[in-house]
């Protein structure tokens, strides 16, 4: 679909111009079949995986009618965690590049409460935010939602399962009933989201998308296992066999991908864990070294893996199969993206027959067991991480820029520029991926120089 499949809708002139720099040149099929009635005003519920589009879908619908000259939050968006928070947040600035004078706030938990009193203070057109913060700021009385024309609710399913239910309801009694649109987005659909959607939207137009990708570029392998102890075992051979560069295993409990995070390091893999009880920095930290490739597998919920948008994962293994089928196709559909191959691999025991059968009804085809590897691969050495992470203690409030790092790190005959990863500026810190080979040399050029005049600690994490 070329880009005048966006001109012919009903987008202003900003927006239009916006999508042709941005090289939009075609809309997936949830932007396709969702952008029309939410621009017509309508309430959407909208079924679509991670990496579907949705954010530009809802994002394109609420920049479309916003009044820039009103200065009040006119748009309110949940989501079940941090990470997706910030990413739809950044969607939504490119997205309204083109446009002047629009301010975004971010609103969510582990981080301090002040600063956002601070900005809420000063107003904002757009919070995207997560609802235990979103429910507080209520509470206390700095935030109000009393001219919201637009509601949404993304990645529905996730923040009900994580126990949002209470505080979505809270946070809906306190925004204006009427003339109010609504739009939920979701990646499976089960009854608790037809039931929320009952209650809080009006007329729904339904769209479902069931998958973005080409199932087809994801090999899926089945794997028998006896017990705990032998699901460890397959683990560690099938990494072994296909030694991919970037893997998310998914687990069923926190309290399994502690420890299973813990037996792959003491194996020599570079392995990381993330999960609900881990506090903020940690759990941010995990995120950008898995990204910049300083790790190579991660260790992950279903829950706290939601909104993370990794490019080029190779691998998925489920530890155990997903509590439902939709979820299992949400998992798996984290890898084999843009043309790309992936793997999918699952481990099932005899306990898992139910769900096992559950799944092939939904999948149409009957689950063949696979041998695992032989293991003559416990032989070769795990695949270290391609990539090491260092943390500077300064960041935008330092007003330490990307390039003051690069330049550090390259000038005077220091390392070449492709030996150097991704730079992420937070607002006191930054992080450097640097390959593992010249690792030392970074961490020393950084000690003993200087950025921007200054001397900063640096170390690895």
């Amino acid at each position: 679909m070329s880009n005048t499949a966006f001109s012919s809708l009903n987008l202003h002139a900003d927006l239009l111009k916006n999508l042709s720099s941005l090289n939009y040149t075609e809309m997936t099929r949830i932007q396709a079949e969702s952008l029309p009635p939410i621009l017509e005003g309508k309430d959407v519920i909208a079924q679509g995986q991670t990496g579907s589009g949705k954010t530009a879908a809802f994002g394109l619908g609420l920049l479309n009618k916003l009044n820039v000259k009103h200065f009040r939050i006119q748009t309110l968006i949940l989501c079940p965690t941090r990470e997706l928070a910030d990413q739809v947040a950044k969607e939504i600035r490119r997205l309204a590049r083109g446009i002047h004078n629009i301010k975004i706030l971010t609103l969510c938990g582990g981080v301090p409460f002040g600063p956002q009193i601070g900005s809420l203070e000063h107003e904002a057109h757009i919070v995207v935010g997560t609802p235990g913060r979103v429910e507080d700021h209520l509470r206390k009385g700095t935030l109000s939602l009393e001219h919201i024309n637009t509601l949404i609710l993304d990645e529905a399913d996730r923040m009900l399962d994580m126990g949002f239910q209470d505080s979505i309801d809270n946070i809906i009694d306190q925004a204006p009933k009427y003339n109010r649109q609504t739009l939920l987005f979701s990646a499976t659909f089960p009854d608790k989201i037809e039931s929320i959607a009952q209650q809080i939207m009006n007329n729904p137009v339904i769209v479902k998308v069931e998958s973005t990708h080409d199932e087809s570029s994801i090999e899926q392998h089945f794997y028998h296992v006896k017990d705990d102890d032998h699901r460890l075992h397959a683990v560690q051979l099938l990494l072994l066999q296909h030694r991919p560069e970037s893997t998310v295993i998914f687990c069923n409990t926190k309290i399994e991908t502690q420890n299973l995070t813990e037996e792959l390091l003491n194996d020599g893999f570079d392995a990381l864990a993330i999960h609900g009880d881990l506090e903020q920095v940690d759990r941010d930290q995990a995120l950008i070294r898995f990204a910049n490739k300083s790790a190579s597998i991660l260790v992950a919920t279903d829950v706290a893996a939601r909104g993370i948008d990794i490019e080029n994962l190779d691998a998925v293994f489920n530890y155990h199969i997903a509590h439902d089928p939709e979820q299992h196709l949400h998992r798996i559909g984290r890898t084999g993206r843009a043309g790309r191959k992936g793997i999918a691999c699952s481990l099932i025991s005899k306990s898992e027959a139910y769900k096992v059968s559950v799944l092939e009804k939904f999948l149409g085809f009957g689950i063949q067991e696979e041998d695992l590897p032989s293991r003559d691969v416990l032989d070769t050495d795990p695949m270290p991480a391609p990539m090491i992470t260092l943390r500077i203690d300064g960041g935008k409030k330092q007003k330490v820029r990307a390039g003051d790092i690069l330049g550090a790190l390259t000038g005077d005959h220091g390392l070449q520029g492709k030996q150097v990863g991704k730079i992420q500026l937070m607002d006191n810190w930054a992080y450097i991926a640097i390959e593992r080979e010249v690792a030392d040399i970074a961490l020393q050029r950084i000690s003993n120089g200087k950025i921007k005049g200054r001397t900063f600690r640096v170390r690895t994490i």
